[in-house]
């Protein structure tokens, strides 16, 4: 007798335990829809993502006014008179004037000249003479400013500032520019590089490869 309890007591729990398998029969079934729901859910949620990340890769790169591309090729210019060289982007139309020659695209150029100077440029002496000669030039001059700078071909004055393009030949549009204008010396020849653009595009890259690209001959 004593050893039938505990078989009651297992008995019990069996019944207990059927009746709670059976009464969950409902919830079992809600849970397996809402599952199948939140499964069907994620793939389409997957798929969508799929689909505009595939879009996105496709669409052409679109640059904002003045932003060189980063595809843009680059090709090594020597002028007549030799002296140094420096590598200009591929395709730019170039225009001499005098000793200068200047490489344009749309809103961006690239100018340089070679002038003689018994010494070399110094921060002072651009802020002196260099400075005050561009703001009397410029239209609608905004001062940056003037540092030392170091680039492959050794250490250079630079002078930023922001000022009015010339006007468009065909539409007569007048954009402001910044400008980063370095100068390179050596042995009494001093090379003025200016690279401008709209202001506001982004191209500290592209700037950068032309300068880091200066090379005396």
């Amino acid at each position: 007798m004593t050893r039938r309890a505990p078989l009651a007591v297992v008995g019990a729990a069996a019944v207990i335990i059927t009746a709670g398998a059976c009464s969950g029969g409902g919830s079992t079934t809600a849970a397996t829809a809402r599952t199948s729901t939140s499964s069907s859910a994620t793939l389409t949620s997957v798929a969508a993502t799929t689909a505009t990340t595939a879009a996105a890769a496709n669409t052409p790169e679109v640059n904002p006014a003045g932003d060189i591309p980063d595809n843009q090729v680059y090709v090594a210019y020597t002028p007549p008179s030799g002296g140094y060289s420096v590598k200009v982007p591929e395709g730019w139309a170039r225009v001499e004037t005098g000793g200068a020659v200047t490489f344009t695209d749309k809103l961006n150029s690239v100018r340089m000249e070679t002038v003689a100077s018994a010494s070399a440029p110094t921060i002072q002496s651009a802020q002196n003479q260099e400075v005050p000669a561009i703001q009397a030039a410029a239209k609608n001059f905004q001062g940056g400013k003037v540092s030392s700078v170091t680039r492959k071909a050794g250490t250079a004055i630079l002078i930023t500032y922001s000022a009015d393009s010339a006007p468009d030949p065909v539409t007569g549009k007048v954009v402001h520019d910044a400008v980063e204008r370095y100068e390179f010396w050596r042995g009494g020849n001093e090379v003025v590089l200016a690279l401008s653009g709209p202001v506001g595009a982004d191209n500290v890259d592209p700037w950068r490869i032309v300068t880091d690209s200066f090379a005396w001959q």
